[in-house]
């Protein structure tokens, strides 16, 4: 069990993740600087502010493999039935934002959409679920998470 200071360092390292939505990279700048002055004070604190660190690489990591899966919708979608070859030579190519790729491309793109949807719901869940803990004295992990500070 740790004092009610730590808890609540470890509470903030968590809740500073919302400071993206007022800072850029504040999702990223406070969990690390709150985690790098405190680290040393306590492995509570040192713990906490790794899951919340990794957790936030990782959100990082599945955002980019998302949208590299949303590109080519994106692509076919605006030039249409375009082939590979002309899109690269420029061969007869015509963009077209009228009429839509088609069906499957908007599944495709509706798909993925959700996919992002849904993992920022969760995101959320995680993060409050987390904050709860640390503020409880607990131990959290976030899911779905790949430990790069170890």
């Amino acid at each position: 069990m740790s004092t009610n200071n730590h808890k609540t360092i470890a509470t903030f390292m968590h809740l500073g993740i919302f400071s993206r939505y007022i800072i850029p990279f504040g999702n990223y700048i406070v969990p690390i600087l709150l985690w790098t002055v405190n680290k040393d004070k306590s492995d509570f604190i040192d713990r906490h502010g790794k899951e919340a660190i990794n957790f936030q690489l990782s959100i990082l990591l599945y955002t980019v493999i998302l949208g590299m899966f949303s590109v080519p919708f994106f692509i076919f979608n605006v030039f249409g039935d375009a082939s590979f070859y002309d899109i690269v030579n420029f061969n007869d190519l015509h963009i077209n934002l009228s009429n839509p790729g088609g069906f499957r491309t908007l599944i495709g793109a509706s798909f993925i959409g959700i996919i992002a949807l849904v993992g920022f719901f969760l995101e959320l869940v995680f993060i409050i679920t987390a904050a709860i803990k640390a503020n409880k004295g607990e131990e959290y992990r976030y899911p779905l998470t790949i430990r790069f500070i170890k």
